[in-house]
């Protein structure tokens, strides 16, 4: 219910802050005084559309911000997640509407920027607003089906529903999918069997492209190793260093032999045992490099077939792979869904009449489900007209006929919420015909309707206010004490607000709010006062007598309070 309204700047209202409690008030006040500006006011934080002529002159802006508290049930919560609004089912929740003289109007729910239209999706859940011109949900026939599941209870029809028509929904994409597929398949059938042939003949495997870039990159090393080594054994053999070193080593060796040689030295032959020496250990390190590089060759194992065997396999998985624009990788993947397609052209219709099958076996439970619903509708509906015939007798309105139709939707129309449309339809006389609710009445009559469907739908909606603009116009007497009783009967389960001219209306609210002039403003404000026991009887003694109010109209009004 609303927690709180606060007001500033709006047409003739400066500042006005207050905290409606439970149950039915009723706001009273001379005509022109200003109730319809608190109206508009509330429409505005529902989402209304804004208007710079509804800022206070002389103001730069014109807010409207309004506090509530839903229950943890309440629908606004998963709207409210939905759109990634912060919001806690233990605090508040603060509907806001700014408009800016210069700029365009803003909308905000805890002080987050929502759109306008998002404001009224959920200020709609939140707030009925019944009047002469407008009579809330009730007048669209968009929400009579909702109205009349709610009134009958179809919960556990609506969710049987529902089930039955995605399971039909599931049915009719993978038929619809089936066909497109063998369409296509029947199309390339030629190519497809090319294409698996080919694919077949080559057989990739998974990670076999990445294995063969490794093995083809090792092969190739041992092939230049092989190179390296073979350049290496040609080199020594054609330096032919063993027989240079060989033959050195025995020219300085005759030299030491000489018999009686002196030279011109006494260290020649020292020099040349050393030259001798260094040239033996050069012959025995050489011979031994020759022998390790020769040795080399036994190590390698270099197998040109098989590099020239990887090379081929791998360009010919990259060659197919380019030829059908994917990944080397992926060609196996590509094979096994060529060869579905392939399968699917040639094995004819038989995972098509499956799927048909199965569309049509989910199309009759679904209309099984939905021939249910229908007659629970027809049902409810004929219980909820005798319900509302009984609510307009006592409200001047016996003469009028209430017809709710369930109507079958044309095929292929029906959704989760059956195959039904449903409007209230009203005749006001005998013999007049039937017509949609929100052209047949005048704006009294309308906001008379809208309180007898609402008291015959009392538990269906989601709001917990509702506001009556005037439901009064034109009656009095028993049919105003009438209007009276059945907004009572609403508050025990409902917050209500009643705008009001009827003393009778007044009368039997739990609190009344005087809505009046604020003659101590040069501009001619409104402002807002709840009145106590006395400043009620003088209010309504006012409503019964006019502008002078006398004993006798006190004396009235305080038997009204007390019937009351």
């Amino acid at each position: 219910m609303i927690l709180s309204i606060s007001i500033r700047d709006f047409v003739l209202i400066d500042r006005l802050d207050i905290e409606p409690g439970a149950g039915f008030t009723a706001l009273t006040g001379e005509t022109g005084a200003g109730k319809s500006i608190i109206l508009d006011a509330l429409s505005l934080a529902m989402g209304a559309g804004a208007d710079r002529s509804f800022i206070r002159a002389g103001a730069g802006q014109a807010s409207v911000a309004v506090e509530f508290g839903p229950p943890a049930r309440h629908p606004v919560w998963n709207a409210l997640q939905e759109q990634g609004i912060e919001a806690s089912v233990d605090e508040a929740l603060t509907l806001k509407r700014v408009i800016r003289a210069s700029g365009p109007a803003r909308a905000f729910v805890n002080d987050q920027a929502v759109s306008a239209a998002f404001l009224a999706e959920i200020g709609e859940t939140l707030v009925e607003i019944h009047g002469q011109h407008a009579a809330s949900t009730l007048m669209r026939p968009s929400m009579h089906r909702r109205l009349l599941d709610q009134f009958a209870g179809n919960e556990k029809l609506l969710g049987a529903c529902a089930d039955a028509f995605d399971a039909l929904e599931a049915a009719r994409e993978i038929r619809s999918r089936l066909e497109a597929e063998q369409a296509d398949a029947i199309a390339t059938r030629e190519w497809l069997a090319q294409a698996v042939e080919e694919l077949e003949r080559l057989a990739p495997v998974a990670g076999e492209a990445e294995a063969l870039t490794l093995q083809r990159v090792r092969l190739m090393q041992s092939e230049r190793v092989t190179e390296s080594v073979s350049e290496a054994e040609a080199a020594l053999e054609a330096a032919d260093i063993d027989a240079a070193l060989s033959r050195a080593s025995r020219a300085l060796e005759r030299i030491c032999r000489l018999p009686g040689f002196d030279g011109s030295s006494e260290s020649l032959p020292e020099a040349a045992r050393i030259a001798a020496e260094t040239i033996e250990r050069a012959l025995i390190e050489a011979r031994e490099a020759s022998a390790a590089v020769f040795g080399l060759e036994r190590l390698i194992h270099h197998d040109t077939e098989a590099l020239e065997a990887a090379e081929a396999r791998l360009f010919a998985l990259r060659a197919l792979a380019r030829k059908h624009t994917t990944e080397t990788e992926l060609l196996p993947d590509l094979l096994l869904r060529l060869r579905c397609r392939l399968d699917l052209a040639e094995a004819g219709e038989d995972a098509l009449i499956a799927a048909r099958k199965t569309e049509t076996a989910a199309r009759a439970r679904w209309r099984q489900a939905a021939e249910k619903l229908t007659a629970a509708r027809k049902a409810a509906a004929k219980q909820l007209e005798k319900t509302i015939a009984k609510e307009l007798v006592p409200l001047k309105l016996g003469r009028t006929t209430i017809l709710i139709g369930v109507h079958a939707l044309p095929d292929g129309e029906g959704s989760v919420q059956g195959a039904d449309r449903v409007e209230f339809e009203a005749e006001t006389n005998p013999g007049a015909g039937f017509g949609p609710l929100r052209k047949i009445a005048s704006g009294g009559e309308l906001a008379r309707f809208s309180l007898a469907l609402k008291c015959a739908l009392a538990e269906a909606g989601s709001a917990q206010t509702l506001i009556f603009d005037e439901v009064d116009q034109g009656v009095g007497g028993s049919v105003a004490a009438a209007v009276g009783e059945r907004l009572v009967r609403l508050a025990g389960a409902k917050q209500v607000f009643a705008i009001t001219h009827s003393p009778q209306v007044a009368a039997s609210a739990a609190a009344q709010w005087l809505v009046e002039k604020d003659h101590d403003q040069k501009s001619g404000g409104t402002r807002i006062r709840g009145l106590d026991d006395s400043a009620r009887q003088e209010e309504i003694a006012r409503m019964l007598s006019g502008a002078e109010v006398t004993q006798e109209a006190r004396a009235a009004a305080g038997r009204l309070l007390e019937d009351a």
